[in-house]
């Protein structure tokens, strides 16, 4: 039985809580959160024993194995770096960190104490991107060329997921000084990995981020809105194919909306899908219908979710992927994705780290 400790009791919280009590092998027998009220109501709510307000006194006093990160992104490293000297395999929540030097660091950490360290890119779930990355392997689209990627979300412009001027739960996403990296680090880091796992590294990128005026004065009580909250994003991949990618809250009539197009010289690919339905359908265009332009539907077999991986990950001490290199690899690509909106200038991911800082 692996025993798990959840740090972080808000909503995402409660998504990993009920991922990981319907896994077989695995018991969620601790939880975190420095709102002491918070943790012990949550911990009512998922039958959960154990209950801190301290990171440090979970990790010594309480039985367990492995812990889920599920806090803001600014708490990612200081959590994730105590648990990894506590020698527990550690399921970090996106972005890994807020710069490339702290995932990095994490990264590293983790590959020394020689703990299972995954990122929880999550979207890798899907069914269908999982079989539009084996027909690109198996070459079905030939070279690919050309990539075309959005996810787009509504909920600056309705109340389908509760009213963010007055939730604080959304309202930190929209404030830097509370950790947030905006649209980019929230939800475009999903669609970059989502765009470039079938088909490879990028290797530079150009980035035009956006924060639009939503209150007086930009403010809500103790939260600046000066975060991100659409952004474009220009890329070459490693195989010199190009790519655009599109990242926006105001998407009105999109709940959680997720389009990738892969153009290849003998075919192409098509993933269209909303997070609250299914993940198993793509389109493909090859062979005789390529000619008359001929789309054809395919669904995919369901694949293990990323807390299954995880919690097998421990069970056979193979470390799956998303790890925590790959976080940090995206990370650079965020960092890369702020220096060039501020310089208005394309950046290559080869870029030395100490000018990339230097930038940013």
């Amino acid at each position: 039985m692996i025993r798990l400790g959840l740090i972080g009791a808000g909503a995402m919280g409660a998504h990993h809580a009920k991922q990981f009590q319907a896994i077989a092998g695995c018991e969620l027998v601790a939880v975190c959160d420095i709102d002491a009220g918070r943790a012990a109501a949550f911990a009512a709510e998922h039958d959960i024993e154990g209950v801190y307000s301290d990171i440090g006194r979970m990790l010594a006093g309480a039985d367990i194995d492995a812990v889920t990160v599920v806090t803001p992104d600014k708490f990612h490293k200081d959590a994730s770096l105590a648990a990894i000297a506590a020698g527990k395999h550690i399921l970090c929540e996106k972005p890994l960190a807020t710069n490339e030097a702290d995932a990095s660091e994490m990264a590293a950490a983790a590959n020394r104490a020689g703990v299972i360290n995954m990122i929880n890119l999550s979207y890798r779930d899907c069914s269908a991107l999982q079989h539009a990355r084996e027909l690109i392997a198996a070459g079905r689209i030939g070279r690919v060329m050309h990539v075309e990627a959005s996810y787009l979300q509504s909920w600056l412009t309705s109340n389908l997921w509760g009213d963010w001027r007055t939730d604080p739960q959304w309202l930190w996403r929209l404030s830097s000084e509370h950790g947030s990296k905006g649209v980019l680090g929230d939800v475009g880091i999903h669609i970059l990995d989502f765009a470039s796992y079938p088909v490879g590294e990028i290797s530079a990128i150009n980035c035009r981020l956006k924060c639009f005026d939503k209150a007086e004065g930009n403010r809500i009580g103790d939260y600046p809105l000066d975060a991100n909250d659409s952004a474009l994003i220009r890329m070459e991949f490693a195989n010199g194919a190009l790519g655009s990618v599109h990242t926006s809250r105001w998407a009105t009539g999109h709940r959680n909306s997720l389009r990738l197009r892969i153009f290849g010289d003998r075919g192409a690919v098509t993933i269209d899908i909303d997070l609250h339905d299914g993940w198993e359908t793509l389109s493909l265009c090859e062979g005789d219908n390529v000619d008359p332009a001929r789309w054809v539907k395919v669904e995919a077999a369901s694949t293990p979710t990323i807390y299954q991986r995880f919690i097998r990950s421990i069970e056979t001490g193979v470390n799956d992927q998303p790890d925590f290199h790959h976080g940090a690899r995206l990370q650079r690509v965020l960092d890369c994705c702020f220096v060039s909106d501020r310089e208005d200038r394309t950046l290559s991911l080869d870029t030395p780290a100490p000018a990339l800082a230097a930038s940013a």
